[in-house]
């Protein structure tokens, strides 16, 4: 099997699995789209990729960078930890951010965003595994300073919510975190305050190439698969 057949299979056996996942819990699997994570990919599978799927995700700002200058027709999401002097960068050539883990770090984004004359479409990130190696929101955190964040939501598009589940052989173990992802974006987007700034917060990325299927069955509409593409 040539490695353009391999991702193509690898590729259907994915979309094969949302599909189940979205029947069996009564969602349309078009609202479930996947970012292939390039993180430890070669350039050779990165380019042939390409040639089957324009959604990529990175893990650091540097290689997002020089990987979205040699493929510009690809559609570039920063998946990892942004600290805020690598703003400037990750603006110029993402096109989501998942990983906003602080009010400082929206903050910066914002004002590096009005110096760029754009608007950047960014995920907050909520640490509900509780690992201290995680960072994140906590939910309480996320309500508490909510009125601060929706503040900022003029200079910056606030798309949604992202979580990483804490490791686990039992993909099921990461159900509760999913779950509680959903919850706290149904809560803050019932919020009036939230309607009026005009956010729906759609955007729920969570699950990975081990626990996907219980992600979209507890409503993830972006899913970051790696090993799962590459394999």
């Amino acid at each position: 099997m040539s490695l353009i057949e391999k991702l193509q299979h690898n590729l259907q056996m994915i979309v094969g699995d949302i599909e189940v996942a979205c029947a069996r819990s009564g969602r349309n699997a078009a609202d479930v789209k996947l970012v292939a994570v390039t993180k430890y990919a070669t350039w050779a599978d990165v380019q042939e990729l390409s040639r089957l799927y324009q959604i990529f995700g990175e893990n650091r700002p540097q290689q997002l960078a020089e990987r979205q200058l040699l493929l510009p027709d690809v559609q570039w999401h920063l998946i990892g930890q942004l600290q805020r002097n690598k703003v400037r960068l990750a603006l110029q050539h993402a096109a989501l951010i998942h990983s906003v883990d602080s009010l400082k770090l929206l903050e910066r984004i914002a004002e590096v965003g009005a110096d760029l004359h754009q608007r950047p479409r960014v995920l907050l990130q909520l640490n509900l595994s509780g690992e201290s190696s995680k960072s994140g929101f906590t939910f309480d955190e996320i309500k508490s300073i909510w009125s601060d964040v929706l503040k900022l939501s003029d200079q910056v598009r606030i798309d949604g919510l992202m979580t990483m589940a804490a490791e686990s052989e039992n993909p099921e173990d990461a159900r509760p975190c999913f779950r509680t992802l959903r919850e706290c974006r149904d809560e803050l987007a019932s919020r009036p305050e939230t309607a009026a700034a005009g956010l729906t917060l759609q955007e729920l990325s969570m699950g990975m190439s081990g626990d996907f299927i219980q992600a979209v069955e507890e409503g993830a509409t972006l899913i970051r698969i790696g090993s799962r593409v590459f394999a």
